[in-house]
């Protein structure tokens, strides 16, 4: 038995999932999956690729251990592996839909996400809305003739809204719309969509799932065959694949997966109750919180809250802007889900692309700050926001 079986525990696939040592005659029983930089492979007979390989954009031995380990950890059947997260996220639309279609979104995304439907798509004539999904009724009100699927985060970015995955999938599938849902913020550590009734999952692997700040990538996990086909091929023929350095980079990343996130959570946590305390701070965002919106909807369909919060701070942005350049430990810069701390003021960051006023409809002022916390000790983390906030 293989550790891809689904009987084996989470921190189990993320160390073997994969990497099962191969025992056959001329192996050498590696433990760790090595690095595969050849770009083509060599036959004996003219239409028999050797183990299956031909050229390794199409497949590549690194790749498909971390496509298989991926794929594990969400319970997924198939797994795909990108050069970034918008690399898989262009793939995949690439692959399901055509000019004319439609696309209802949360109207809390990634920036690059709201970048890419309205400013890419939308070129070839496929239009998005965005709905503030928290309410999964909405959903009816959005749905057009011509809309093919659902695009979610949750936790979105950077609000940290929480919508119910499971309520929204029925709804989908009721009008025969996929639902797509980004995953990056919990990774399937804490949450895992396929299992609530998502079609398909996506992630920046970039983040959590690498989690030390030094491989760019992005994934795709489902189970239905039809779907992985289709996607399979377009990465193939579009040819934004993960690379076998990276993919090595990534799969030894995986294997402290579920170590980290618990250190994400707990510094995070602690971080989240002493910000709700301090007089300076107007709002605290942490599904984690008692007093989040959805608290309770986050307790039934995750086993955690993750490593990202965000929060709100008096006074303009030039206030906000001093107190992040105040910082010592936090790294001010985009990104999250590394193991060093890392901080940033979405208006003028992760969401500059975003129209102000786009963004302050949903939310997004200019005294947001966003935190992805990493595993520091967390007296030292609070003593800096301490220091900066005074």
């Amino acid at each position: 038995m293989t550790a891809t079986k689904k009987n084996y525990g989470f921190a189990t696939k993320s160390v073997h999932a994969g990497e099962e040592p191969d025992f056959r005659d001329g192996a050498t029983g590696d433990v760790v999956v090595p690095i595969h930089l050849a770009t083509t492979f060599a036959r004996k007979k003219v239409n028999e690729p050797t183990a299956g390989y031909e050229y390794t954009r199409s497949l590549n031995p690194t790749r498909k251990a971390l496509e298989t380990k991926l794929a594990a950890l969400e319970n997924a059947a198939y797994g795909l592996a990108f050069s970034s997260g918008l690399a898989a996220e262009t793939t995949l639309l690439l692959s399901l839909l055509k000019s004319g279609d439609h696309i209802i979104a949360f109207d809390d995304l990634y920036g690059g996400t709201k970048r890419l439907f309205n400013h890419i798509f939308n070129e070839y004539d496929i239009a998005a809305s965005f709905v503030d999904l928290t309410d999964a009724a909405l959903l009816n009100d959005a749905i057009q003739p011509n809309t093919k699927l659902v695009w979610l985060e949750s936790p979105s970015n950077p609000l940290l809204k929480v919508s119910d995955i499971q309520a929204i999938a029925a709804i989908a599938h009721a009008h025969n719309l996929l639902l797509v849902v980004d995953n990056t913020f919990l990774s399937p550590y804490f949450q895992q969509p396929l299992t609530l009734g998502a079609d398909i999952v996506v992630h920046s692997s970039t983040k959590y799932i690498g989690g030390h700040s030094d491989v760019l990538g992005g994934s795709v996990l489902l189970n239905d065959e039809t779907l992985y086909n289709r996607i399979q091929y377009r990465q193939n023929a579009v040819g934004a694949v993960l690379s076998p350095f990276d993919s090595y980079l990534t799969l030894r990343g995986i294997k402290t997966l579920a170590l980290r996130m618990e250190r994400h959570q707990e510094n995070a946590l602690k971080i989240a109750h002493f910000l709700q305390q301090h007089p300076k701070v107007k709002r605290v965002l942490y599904p984690g919180l008692p007093t989040h919106p959805q608290y309770d909807l986050a307790r039934k369909q995750t086993s955690g809250s993750g490593g990202v919060l965000s929060f709100e701070i008096h006074g303009s942005i030039n206030d906000a802007e001093q107190f992040l350049e105040r910082l010592e430990l936090f790294a001010l810069a985009e990104s999250l889900g590394g193991v060093e701390s890392l901080i940033e003021l979405p208006a003028a960051m992760t969401h500059a692309s975003v129209a102000k006023e786009v963004r302050e409809q949903i939310g997004i002022t200019d005294t947001l700050i966003r935190i992805s916390v990493g595993v520091e000790d967390t007296d030292d983390l609070i003593a800096d926001l301490q220091q900066a906030l005074a």
